[in-house]
Formats: C-alpha cells, structure tokens, sequence
C-alpha cells in the first residue's frame, strides 16, 4: 500500500502540469486492513461457477510483478470452493500471443490448482491484450460448462496494451461475463477502467495489496453469483484513496538566450523558459466495496485505558495502562497491598546524570500513580544524595498523593561525587525516623529503603549491609544491568536487586518493586505453607546443553526460596526428552542444601521433546502418596520447555488439572500460544519468555504465583490418597479410604488369606484426619511401610 510513499518528501503538484505517466493504487488504513484480511480467512463462494484468470506475461510486467500476479491469483483460489460440480478454475498466461496454461477441468481440487499456479513460468513478449479477449472470444472459456453457469474473468495487467482493447473488452461483456481489471506494478487504470465490467469501483482492483483486492473481488462476487459472505460479516462501502504517480514538466525558471534580429550582424537577448520533468503524487479521493467481519476488538474490551490487540479472527489481548494489569482486561488496579516506611534514595550525582535523574523522578511518579490509591494512607519519603544527603520528602509529611506529586516534580539535580556508603550510613541512622500518626501508640512496620542509582560508588559500600541490618532496615537496590554487582553488594542478597536493561524497562519492574517491597518480613517461601513441588525440565536436543544450564541454574536458584522439609514444602525434579526420567522424588531430600547438590548433577538428555509423556510421568510416578506426595497438600507442577514437543501435552495436563494439580507452564522461545494456552489451562499460568537469558527476571513472578495456589483450598481426596485402587471418601475436615482386598489408612497392605500371620491390626475403613504434624508422622509410617 506505501509503495509510492518514499517519493512523498520530493514531489510537489504543479495544477498546470502536463501529464504523461500515471500510476494508481488503493491506500486503506492500517485498522481496516486487519479486518479485510480476517474477513477473507472466513469467506467461501460453493456455488458453480467458471473463473479463468487472464495473466498479464509481458515484458512490460517484468518477472517480479507476474510472481505477485500468481501470488494474487492463489489468495483468490483460497475463498473459492474448487470443485468439478461447484467453482472450476482456469488460466491463459498472454504476452505476444495468448497462451493456455491449463483449461478450467484440469485440476478437481483447490490444492492441485494452486500447485499448478505456482509453478506457471513467465513468458515475456509485448502487451496484446486485445489478441488475449478475442482468443477468449473465439474459444471460450476452455474446459467450462455451459453458458447457464456464471462466468468470471480475471485480468492482472498494467494495462499497457500495444493494440486497442475497447471493442473486445465490449464484446466480452456482452456475453455476460463478469470481468474484474486487477492492476499490477504500475498500471494505466484508464485501459483496465475499460477492461472491467460495471459498476467499476467494485470490479477494478490493486494486486499489490492481496488480501485487500481478494476481499473485493469476493464482495462483488458474494451478491448474486455466490454466497461468499461469511455469517455477521457484511459487505460496507468505505472511503478509500486513488492514488497516481504521475512524471509531469514544469516551469523550472529562465535563462538568457539570443535569437536573430532583422538588423545584419546582430542578435538579440531574451529570457527563455527552462523546463524540466518531475514526479508527482496525485490522491483522488474514491469509495470501496469490501466484506468487513467483527472484530474482538469493536467491542472494546480493554478498560482504563488498556489498548486492545486482536488475535486471530475471536480472540484479543489487552495492553494495560501502567497500574492496571490485574485482571485480563486492565480492571484492577495495583496497589502496595502491604503497610511498610518506605524511603527512596535518590542519585544525584554528576555520575548519574540530570537525564539519568529525571528518569529516577519519573519513575518515583509513575510508582506512585500504580501503587497508592487516593485513600491509601502514604508512609513514604524521598532522600537524594551526591557528596552529601538531603531529605526533601519525609515520611508521612505528606497525606495525598497529589500533594506528595508535587513535591517529586520540586526535587533539583545536584551533581557531585557518588558517595553511596556514606548516603546509606547517613539514611540507615536518621532517614526512616517519623511522627507517629497517633501521638499515644508507636508504630511497628517494616522500614524499607528503595536505592535508585547508576554510577558506581566512589567510596566503600562494603559495610553498607551492615548499617542496613543493625538498624533492622530492608534494602532493595535498583540500577542498570552494569550495576549488578555492586547491588549485589550492597543488598547482601541477589534477591534484593532489580536490574534493568533499557529506561523503558525501568518501568516494566514497577510490578517486581510491588512484590519485593511486600515480601518484607514474610517467611522464605509461601510463608510456611504446605507444598508438594515438582518441576519438569526440556532436557532435549531442542533446548541443547548451553539452555539447559540455565534451565538447571533456574530450579537451583528457585528451590533456595522454599523452606524444604517434611511438614513444608517438599520438592521433585523430573527431566524428560522423548522419555521422562525422575531425578528425586518429593519425599527423597529434606533439606535445602541436599536438594541444591542433588541438582547441581542433573544430566542433559538431548533427543526428541515429548512435554506430555513428562506430564503422564509426573502424574503417576510423582504425584503419589506411593511417592511422598501428602493428601491436603497443594500441588503444583511447572514445566520448563522451549515450546518444543507439546503437541501431546494438553490432555495430561487437564488430567492433573481434574485432580487438583496446578501446571504452570514456562516457555522460552516462540511456541503457538493457543496450544501453550490449551496445556497452562488459563493465561494466569503462562509465563512467556523471550530467551534464557531473561528467565531470572520471572524467577520473583512465578514463585509468587506458585504461592498464591499454595493458599487455595485443598480437596482431600485429589489426587486420590488410596493405594491400590481404594476409593476416597470425603467428609468435614477429614477422607477415609474404602479399600478392597487391602487394609490400612491408605490401602498400602494387603489382606493375607488362611493362617498366615496379618500384619498389625489395622481398620479397613480408616478415618484420617489431616494437620501437619499428622502428615509428617504418615510420612514417616510410609517411609517404613516401604522398606519392610
């Protein structure tokens, strides 16, 4: 559609000018141009109906333009139902002489025409449409019906004939055969104006945009030869522009010259006019026929601002405003959900920059705007420093945040030395002091210090962490991806620095800030709750060994935010190629440090992925009472994969998600999203990464959600408890397994027939009730069960 749009800057209209080429094409916007494509996805004309394509194979087209002629030719064949009884399909390639390519009853299937569309060669010669009309007007359409079944001709030309064609072109009409004129590459649209049938708008066309003039030639043909129009789809009349390019001459100035005079021997002086030839973009305001369907996005669904992004023909994402990404549609908006002091400390030294610290101040804004509503009561202050330490914002000094706004926007670039140790010394001792709100009771929240910097630190912030932990403060360090290590020193803690990678990117790890700000005094973990954990690892050739470290290097870092023992959280690691393979079973380590040695020793597998035989794995070989898994308990799965091998993976996935285990899926790469989406089950449990590399910026993300599931209720029968097909019956509080051939709490001994001594008595119908303490006793009966 912009093909003349890099001539736009160096042509200007001379209204005087003389024309002498012209070249014209359809321009739509970009919004219409995805409805259009999505309508012909859904368009299908069934009716019997002749279509013989007239391809334009001279020289004058060049190669390039008849390949996207043949391009053209086949998205038409896509929206037409090819068949012997219904749409029959035929071609004449013409240059010198006309030439038949294959006639209308060669090929019965749409895939066989298409084939044989792309594999016409060019031809070259002159342009002689007028001797291709009366080839068609001599022999017909060749391999067509009779004249009772509709006729469609397509010509594809740049309309630059050597001989005259209005007199054919005439007398194809007349024999009721619809003609579409589609131009190509630079076309005369006052020939193919000729050329193309009544009412023209709506049989003359531009090929270089397809899926557009595919769409209009299917909106002409859809009322009365076919019924191409899909369901809640309709053909709209929409303004358009015709566009020419056009080589004028024009008055480019004067200049002297002489001419003879009747004195002998003499001339005379004048100004002569120069001209010269340019280029011009001529736009002729018009109207077009097309098929336009819903979009998911006419309805509007994104809220607060939120723009929405159509995929496919039914379904839409929401890219939200800045604080409203809770739900799908940019409803919720983001708050601290949690009470803390919380003081920014500011860089403002010449190391920074004033661009770096007006960065920082929109970024304290928009942290602002996303997380503190207008009645949130505000405990947070605002501290620069340079060579020394000013605190222009104090905790709670402030009681909205329009006025706390305001006094952002006052805060002044200082330049100086970057003396970060002393600025936390200083804030650590007298940064976080405030008024009560209450004169009579003392507040006790978390105090917070959120350090904002990008230059390196000109004096010691080795005894930083120190100063931070003595006064019983939480540090989080926020800087580019340069100054990684130096907050890693800083924090003490790699779970303690956010890094970015861009200024934009700065503002994408508001959400981050959000969580680490509000895991301030919360247990390692998910707060003590209960978790039985297993994650499972693409250890295939599609990953190779390079990704699969950092997929290893994941589950290490990941297993360090969970308190690993019986009454806790109990983790598994299954790897898997085209086989799975358990690592350790959830009840194999207790202890943090034995799971991290346990997987610093995975093995890469390489070969074919299968993500589903993994998931089966997991199912029946991990999620076990057999195998340490605790009824009551929440279970979670997350698979780790490059996308690779999930074409098996929906089904087991749904069979683990009906017996009460979550699967969240983590896909590094491109992958079909529909299919990552029908194996997570929902978007909430799909996380979609770009490379490796990024995976440990989600690391804070998915622990986060794997701990929100780690809170929801728990169906104590799912998966079942019972051993050896015993069934689970639920009661208040408690399950009872009612075995069959076997005895015991879950089903785990069986009944000896005739004298042989029993093992210890034990009910066959056993009531148990769950609590932690209990489970770690079970645990541990089990344990012993298997080893006698």
């Amino acid at each position: 559609l912009n093909l003349v749009g890099l001539f736009l800057d160096d042509y200007l209209f001379d209204p005087t000018a003389l024309l002498v080429l012209g070249m014209q094409q359809i321009h739509v916007d970009q919004e219409m141009i995805g409805k259009i494509s999505a309508a012909g996805q859904l368009m299908q004309c069934s009716s019997s109906l002749d279509v013989l394509f007239l391809l334009d194979g001279s020289y004058s087209i060049g190669k390039g333009s008849f390949e996207r002629s043949k391009h053209f030719a086949g998205k038409v064949c896509d929206a037409l139902d090819i068949h012997p009884d219904r749409v029959r399909v035929g071609m004449i390639q013409f240059s010198s002489t006309p030439h038949l390519e294959f006639p209308l009853d060669s090929y019965l299937t749409k895939q066989e025409v298409k084939e044989r569309i792309e594999r016409t060669v060019f031809r070259g010669g002159s342009t002689e449409t007028g001797r291709a009309l009366k080839y068609i007007l001599h022999k017909g359409f060749p391999g067509g019906r009779n004249s009772s079944v509709p006729e469609v001709l397509i010509i594809i030309s740049d309309g630059k004939s050597q001989g005259s064609t209005a007199m054919p072109a005439m007398q194809v009409k007349e024999r009721h055969i619809t003609v579409f004129a589609v131009g190509i590459k630079f076309p005369r649209w006052e020939e193919l104006h000729v050329l193309a049938s009544e009412p023209p708008e709506r049989h003359l066309l531009f090929a270089g945009d397809a899926d557009d003039a595919a769409n209009g030639l299917y909106s002409t043909l859809s009322h009365p030869v076919c019924t191409a129009t899909a369901p809640g789809c309709k053909v709209e009349s929409h303004p358009c522009e015709r566009r020419t390019l056009e080589t004028v001459k024009e008055l480019a100035g004067s200049y002297v010259c002489w001419k003879g005079s009747k004195q002998p021997n003499a001339v005379q002086a004048l100004l002569c006019p120069f001209i010269r030839w340019k280029r011009v973009l001529i736009k002729h305001p018009s109207r077009c026929f097309r098929t336009v369907c819903p979009d998911p996005c006419d309805s509007q669904p994104c809220q607060n601002g939120g723009t929405c992004v159509p995929e496919g023909l039914d379904r839409y994402h929401c890219l939200c405003v800045l604080g409203y990404g809770g739900d799908v549609h940019c409803a919720t908006k983001l708050s601290l959900e949690c009470s803390v002091d919380l003081l920014f400390l500011m860089d403002s030294s010449a190391g920074v920059t004033l661009e770096g610290f007006l960065r920082f101040k929109a970024f304290l804004k928009r942290f602002l705007q996303a997380m503190v509503g207008q009645d949130s009561p505000i405990s947070l202050g605002v501290a620069q420093y340079d060579d020394d330490v000013k605190i222009p914002i104090e905790l709670r000094h402030h009681k909205d945040a329009f006025s706390l706004m305001k006094s952002i926007d006052a805060l002044n670039f200082s330049g100086g030395r970057t003396l970060t140790g002393r600025a936390l010394q200083y804030i650590a001792q007298h940064g976080l002091r405030s008024t009560p709100v209450f004169a009579d009771v003392q507040d006790d929240l978390p105090r917070v210090i959120v350090l904002l910097t990008d230059s390196k630190s000109q004096d010691s912030v080795a005894e930083a962490t120190k100063y931070v932990k003595d006064q019983n403060l939480f540090l989080i360090g926020i800087g580019s991806s340069l100054m990684r290590a130096e907050l890693t020193m800083v924090t003490g803690n790699p779970q303690q620095t956010i890094v970015y990678s861009d200024p934009q990117d700065l503002f994408n790890r508001i959400p981050e800030l959000q969580r680490k700000i509000c895991s301030v005094g919360s247990p390692e973990g998910c707060q003590a709750q209960s978790l039985d954990l297993a994650f499972a690892v693409d250890a295939s050739s599609g990953v190779g060994l390079e990704n699969f470290l950092h997929l290893r290097h994941f589950v290490r870092s990941s297993c360090l935010h969970f308190v690993i023992n019986r009454d806790v959280t109990q983790i598994s690691l299954v790897i898997y190629g085209s086989r799975a393979h358990t690592v350790f079973a959830l009840d194999t380590h207790t202890s943090n440090s034995a799971v991290v040695q346990a997987v610093d020793q995975v093995p890469f597998l390489g070969g074919s992925a299968s993500a589903g035989s993994a998931l089966l794995h997991v199912y029946s070989d991990v999620m076990t009472v057999q195998k340490g898994a605790r009824p009551g308990v929440s279970k979670v799965v997350v698979l780790l994969t490059s996308g690779g091998g999930m074409q098996d993976a929906a089904a087991p996935a749904q069979q683990l998600r009906h017996n009460g285990i979550l699967v969240f899926v983590v896909v590094i790469g491109g992958a079909d999203r529909n299919m990552l989406l029908r194996v997570a089950g929902s978007p909430s449990y799909l996380v979609h990464i770009s490379s490796y590399e990024d995976l440990q910026y989600y690391q804070g993300l998915i622990i986060e959600r794997i701990c929100e599931e780690a809170k929801s209720p728990v169906n104590l029968c799912k998966p079942n408890p019972c051993m050896n097909q015993g069934v689970c019956i639920l009661g208040p509080g408690s399950y009872r397994c009612e075995c069959h051939g076997w005895e015991g709490p879950h089903c785990e001994t069986r009944i000896l027939r005739g004298d042989t001594p029993r093992s210890p008595a034990l009910l066959p119908h056993s009531h148990v009730q769950w609590s932690p303490r209990g489970l770690q006793r079970f645990s541990r009966a089990l344990q012993h069960s298997k080893r006698q």
